[in-house]
């Protein structure tokens, strides 16, 4: 499931399961890229680890929150902790093995 952040529920998204957090901007090129390769590795893992969007520029608070320097960053979290980081565009493979570790 892929869904843009709603501040309020987004520690409850945090606190369980295995949750991709994508860190992005609208006007990132490689954003909007990244962008269909989550949408595709969704129809994969769909029920087995949320997706959870955070615009840049709309959440500054959490960008500082979480050390997030750069955009794309991706975040992997498991059961509100995280496990792994990657800044930049990935390419499927390195995003699935982020979720494999997780899940």
């Amino acid at each position: 499931m892929i869904k843009e952040i709603v501040k309020e529920e987004f520690a409850t998204d945090l606190a369980e399961g295995a949750v991709l957090v994508d860190f992005y901007s609208k006007t990132c090129g490689p954003c909007k890229m990244l962008d269909f390769i989550l949408k595709d590795i969704d129809k994969t893992y769909g029920e087995q680890v949320k997706i959870i969007k955070v615009d840049f520029e709309a959440y500054p608070d959490l960008i500082e929150k979480y050390n997030v320097e750069g955009y794309p960053t991706l975040v992997m979290f498991k059961d509100g902790k995280e496990i792994s980081r990657k800044s930049g565009l990935q390419q499927k493979p390195v995003i699935t093995k982020m979720i494999e570790e997780a899940i």
